[in-house]
């Protein structure tokens, strides 16, 4: 069977635009994503980004609900140690009534941010403590259990706690990670398991046979559930791909030189931006962990990285540029990538239609 397509979303801020064009594009870009047939849309975490305005998916979350009709939503992810464990289930379940059966809980351990905004996160002292990890993800699955967790008081009693009053389903909760930590972890919880090759781009055949080799079943999950993550532009030639993929190449390889951020480059910046060398060879590292090229070959490409490693599922973060000319509050290219690869792998996305 053809790849099951799904995106992953950081919501990219582009020279010119505001936050409120960014998330009006986004808007656009998941309900492009639905009527294609793709299975799930998920946005990221991170804070404090000169270039990203995903920085609250539940919010967000909220206002993709009313806006798709059947395409899953969630996080990717939800960046636990910035949060009290009963508030992410009660924002969660409170999204699960919103758009019941749609709705995904991805959670990861790292801070989404630098060591200034991580002490901002959790100055107020209500977010959870990041060695607690693995027994703050059994909470909230737990909380978000229509029956509730039943917490025992120091007298003894037993008191019932629920993140929403009369749940009738829960959100499908996903580790989130790109490390042996995570990948043993899902598996010793039980709880489906995403490897973020996206950023990480090495270490997915250890990962997911760790994953796949301890995994232990439950009553919900008999057996690993997994999918994988990657940078994906496709267009109409592969010429035009790699001018799209430019821009984000030069970003990521500015972010990590040190080099202070700013909003993405347009395609007319970046074709005019110069590099350093080690910006260059980080480039050149990159570039073939990327999927760019013509839509057909590109959905090649992913097919074949799905079979090798066993996944019929593949997150594609859509990171074609735009140009100066493309409207402030939509992104043309990127949709464009979502168009070309769901008319090359047409069985898959219609079956998940």
């Amino acid at each position: 069977m053809p790849v099951s397509l799904s995106v992953l979303d950081l919501i990219p801020v582009r020279s010119g635009q505001t936050s409120a064009d960014a998330v009006a594009a986004t808007v656009a870009l998941a309900r492009r994503a639905d009527a294609l047939g793709y299975t799930r849309y998920w946005l990221a975490e991170h804070h404090n980004m000169p270039s990203v305005a995903s920085t609250t998916p539940p919010v967000l979350l909220g206002l993709l609900a009313g806006r798709t009709e059947r395409i899953r939503l969630g996080s990717g992810g939800v960046m636990l140690p910035n949060h009290s464990p009963f508030v992410v289930a009660e924002q969660f379940a409170a999204l699960e009534a919103a758009a019941p059966g749609r709705v995904d809980l991805g959670i990861g351990r790292a801070p989404g941010s630098d060591p200034v905004i991580t002490a901002l996160l959790r100055q107020s002292g209500h977010t959870s403590d990041v060695d607690e990890f693995p027994t703050h993800v059994r909470d909230i699955e737990a909380l978000l259990a229509p029956e509730g967790a039943g917490l025992r008081l120091s007298t003894g009693e037993q008191y019932v706690v629920r993140s929403t009053p009369a749940a009738g389903g829960a959100p499908e909760l996903w580790l989130l990670g790109s490390s042996d930590y995570s990948a043993t972890l899902a598996a010793r919880l039980g709880l489906p398991y995403v490897f973020a090759n996206h950023f990480a781009g090495q270490g997915v055949e250890r990962a997911l046979d760790l994953y796949r080799s301890g995994f232990q079943p439950n009553e919900r999950y008999s057996a690993p559930r997994t999918f994988l993550t990657a940078n994906v532009v496709a267009a109409d030639s592969a010429e035009q791909a790699e001018a799209l993929a430019l821009p984000q190449l030069q970003h990521m390889a500015r972010l990590r030189t040190g080099v202070p951020l700013t909003a993405l480059d347009t395609l007319e910046q970046a074709a005019t931006t110069p590099m350093t060398e080690p910006q260059r060879e980080l480039i050149a590292g990159m570039r073939p962990r990327w999927f760019i090229g013509e839509g057909g070959e590109v959905a090649e490409r992913l097919q074949a990285f799905a079979d090798r490693h066993g996944v019929d599922e593949i997150m594609i973060s859509p990171s074609a540029a735009a140009s100066a000319g493309d409207p402030i509050d939509a992104t043309p290219a990127r949709e464009r990538t979502l168009e070309l690869l769901a008319a090359a792998l047409p069985q898959r996305a219609l079956a998940a239609a």
